[in-house]
Formats: structure tokens, sequence, C-alpha cells
């Protein structure tokens, strides 16, 4: 998968990403600065400062994507998708400023290099830039996405809160099992190297899931009836299951069209600004197969399954859009 090490590209596909059992470990993020409306910590929201660096196919980046989308920031913060075929890392087709591309192809580990010149450590996605600065200022997708909903507050033009203050010990529990059991969940199941570890892995991905049916079988959303970062964080995952989780990563007990209640919120969801506008399966799709040849080495990847998320979803019985 490659990684810089102080500030050079190695290519290490036998890297270790996983514990002596073979359980899948996530590396966590480095760059954790904050942007806020007062500019405490060196960062202070303004329009055209901050640039958002994507891949189409990855969770994680898609949770900043839909975000930015939602809160109406599009004219706030720039957008770059690193869409071409991985190679040292993601690469995309444009970059920023005087970091441009060579011969049609721009490596994000350049901003990591250009923010850190001995920088050691993965190369992910999201990225949020600073370009007054030409510094990384955050690569965390949870800590990014709050930063689009409070510290872009006066520039959003939607004003609802993703995060408001009565919901929020709800909300963070509610991540944390999501995290657990299905975001992650799915990563460990496929990143697994033991069959013991893959099994513990997926069966704990379906007990979340089971979970979730149950939860949605009585209530629109995950928190308190209404849209908050709870949603936004397990669609990015749920639209992507039944198309590369189900089977690049194993997880194939059931398929999420076999949850009534988790494919009709699914839909309910994909109609909302920012969240099917922000999805390109065939995308995701050539992210996974394409650049995973640990797990896929053809290649290849699928045609199906058919999907259509467009259908009706069922749920507004269950409270207000």
């Amino acid at each position: 998968m490659g990684m810089l090490v102080e500030g050079r590209w190695l290519e290490d596909d036998e890297a270790q990403r996983n514990a002596a059992d073979g359980s899948f470990v996530r590396p966590a993020s480095q760059f954790r600065h904050a942007v806020t409306v007062d500019g405490s910590g060196g960062f202070p929201a303004e329009p055209g400062r901050y640039h958002l660096f994507i891949a189409p196919s990855c969770p994680w980046a898609h949770r900043t994507a839909i975000a930015r989308r939602y809160k109406q920031l599009d004219e706030v913060i720039g957008l770059t998708l690193a869409e071409l075929p991985r190679e040292q890392g993601w690469v995309g087709s444009s970059g920023i400023d005087d970091l441009q591309p060579v011969d049609g192809r721009f490596h994000i580990h350049r901003l990591y290099t250009t923010a850190l010149p001995d920088y050691t450590g993965r190369v992910t996605v999201p990225v949020l830039w600073d370009r007054k600065q030409r510094t990384i200022v955050n690569n965390e997708s949870a800590e990014i996405i709050r930063m689009l909903n409070e510290g872009f507050a006066p520039f959003a033009g939607n004003s609802v809160d993703l995060y408001p203050p009565e919901w929020r010990a709800q909300i963070d529990a509610t991540n944390a099992f999501v995290y657990e059991h299905i975001n992650n969940g799915v990563y460990r199941s496929g990143f697994a190297k033991t069959q013991e570890s893959y099994e513990a892995a997926c069966r704990k991905v379906f007990t979340g899931l089971d979970e979730i049916e149950r939860r949605l079988a009585t209530q629109r959303y995950l928190v308190g009836n209404r849209l908050t970062e709870a949603d936004l964080r397990l669609f990015p995952t749920l639209v992507r299951f039944d198309a590369v989780y189900y089977s690049h990563f194993k997880c194939n007990l059931r398929r999420l069209e076999d949850y009534p209640h988790l494919s009709g919120y699914l839909r309910d969801l994909y109609a909302r600004r920012g969240f099917g506008d922000t999805v390109d399966i065939e995308a995701i799709k050539r992210g996974y197969y394409g650049g995973q040849p640990n797990i896929n080495p053809t290649g290849i990847h699928p045609l199906g399954p058919a999907l259509d998320f467009t259908r009706p979803h069922g749920r507004d019985a269950l409270g207000p859009a």
C-alpha cells in the first residue's frame, strides 16, 4: 500500500497493518488542527482559504464531501478529487496553487511533504489544506465534518446543526457503536489475515447492522428523530455495502437489501442534498476492486449488482424530513 518514510515514498505492500492475531489495525491520523470561527489555534474560517482533497471511493473522505455539500459550503471550500488509478498512494489530475501535476498526475503525498518535509506515515484522504499557510490542517474525517458544521457556520448556506448540544451524548455513543461495528468493521473483515479474525469481524458487522435495523424500525434517523452527523457517518458505509463490502470484503451473511428498514433509510438519505449527489458507484467499485491488489489481484471489478437508490423509501410516516 505504500507510505512516506522521512519524506520519501516507500512501496511497502507488506507493511504490517495487522496485529499478531491477524486482525486489522487502523493507524491514527496525525494532523489534528482545527478551523474555528475566531481563529483560535491559528486557523480562522475564511472563504476561499481552505481546500478539501478526497477520493470518490473512500468512505472516510465521503463523509466530508457530504458535509460540505449539505452545509452549502461549495463556494467557500474548494474540492479536488483523487480520481486516477493509485500509484504512490492517492492520485488526482489537478493540484492547488503552486503544487501542480507532473505529467498529468498529482500525488496527494506531496501535500504531506509540503506540510512536513520529513513526514513518516500513511498518506490518507480526506485532507483539509490551508492555502495561506501551505499546510495540512487536518486529515481526520470525523474532526473535519465537525469543522464544516461549526467552524464554517458563519459562511454556510444551511443553518441546520448536525451536532446539536442536546443530542451530543447520544450522537457520540451512536458514532462509537457504528464505527466499531460497521464503519471500521467492514475493513476488519476485509483486511483480516486469519480465518478466525475474519469470522469474528464479519459477525460483528452483522451484529451492528441488526441493532441499527431494530432502531430504524421505529424512528426515521439514528438520533433524536432528526438528521445529525451520526446519519452522515453511517451513510457512506451503507451505500457501498452491496456493491463492495458484500463481496470484496466478504461481508456476505446478508445484503443490505435484505434489511427493509436499513435499505429504506439508505434511500431516504440518498435523496437529500449532499448524500446521493456525492455518490459515484462506478468510481467506488474501481477504487476498491482496482486499487487493492492484496485482496483482488486481477483488478477486475464486477458489472453488478444492479442498484436503485431512487426507489420509494417509505420512511415519511416515521418522522419529518
